[in-house]
């Protein structure tokens, strides 16, 4: 069995970054910038949004978190994003969600510009990606084919079982590793709580997805032997033994599966660093793409 390793994976695509952009700093040009959005006082959005900071920082990036209380009309927050729209120095814009239950998501999501939503949740970039087009693919889901292809797995003809049909993991990952390309071509199976025996799919894998939050649910006896398993769940499960009263684990059984795993990823430390080093590559990605068109 062999351990994909997201925290080291990411890392290395944060230092191929960070050279990237000291040639254009070398250069005397613009650098990629990201504005993160965060509406509210949420500690885990706050805590995610400081350390999308703090990476943009290390990389040499321009970042900027725009800070909202909670009661912010729609309007404004649409306002806010509508400069953003408009700046040049601004390659990405990324509205930390969930919002406060008075404003509508998709008004906001939907406001962003194609070219700035490096989230890749706007309408047009999600249906660029079902028709195979080149577009900002969601950070999780791009991070998920960026450990396949960097721990060289074959994918094409391969079965491969996406338990969860979220839009930001489930069914974005289904549809990039569907398209007819390198790194993908597979054959896709979308499996949900209206399985009747969801474990009927799960053992026909050759690479399982699992994002349906739901601790440690997938078990040995639902995988076959030389499965590759990437567990994209992060569940605080309540342990006394830790200092915080609690501990971090994915959707998959991981002891039990591991035993008969050609490859899995550990949590945390296998699908979540990915997730923000995407989120860095689409923002440098919007700079080399647009960026000369909007001034840098």
């Amino acid at each position: 069995m062999i351990l994909i390793d997201g925290k080291r994976t990411a890392q290395e695509i944060r230092e191929e970054l960070k050279t990237d952009i000291q040639k254009l700093k070398d250069e005397g040009k613009n650098v990629p910038g990201l504005v993160t959005i965060l509406v509210g006082d949420d500690p885990a959005s706050k805590l995610y949004v400081k350390s999308k900071g703090k990476a943009c920082n290390e990389i040499g990036m321009r970042t900027k978190t725009e800070e909202m209380p909670s009661d912010i009309s729609e309007k404004e927050l649409l306002n806010i994003v509508e400069s953003y729209n408009n700046n040049p120095d601004y390659h990405g814009i990324l509205v930390q969600l969930p919002l406060p239950e008075h404003i509508n998501e998709d008004n906001i999501i939907e406001a962003i510009s194609p070219e700035k939503d490096v989230d890749g949740f706007h309408p047009l970039s999600v249906g660029k990606l079902v028709t195979g087009k080149d577009t900002f693919r969601p950070c999780t889901p791009a991070g998920i084919q960026e450990l396949l292809i960097r721990y060289k797995i074959d994918t094409k003809g391969k079965h491969i079982v996406v338990l969860g049909r979220s839009n930001i993991v489930g069914k974005p990952i289904a549809n990039i590793m569907l398209q007819k390309k390198e790194h993908a071509n597979s054959i896709i199976t979308i499996c949900h709580s209206a399985a009747p025996d969801v474990s009927y799919y799960t053992k026909q894998a050759d690479i399982l997805i699992a994002a349906i939050g739901v601790p440690e649910f997938v078990k040995a006896d639902m995988v076959k032997e030389g499965v590759v398993v990437i567990d994209v769940g992060i569940n605080r499960v309540e342990d006394s033994s830790k200092l915080k009263g609690y501990r971090l684990t994915g959707d998959v059984a991981f002891d039990e599966v591991a035993e008969k795993a050609s490859y899995i990823t550990p949590v945390p430390g296998g699908v979540g660093p990915m997730t923000i080093a995407m989120l860095l590559t689409n923002t440098y990605n919007a700079y080399l793409k647009y960026g000369e068109k909007n001034g840098s």
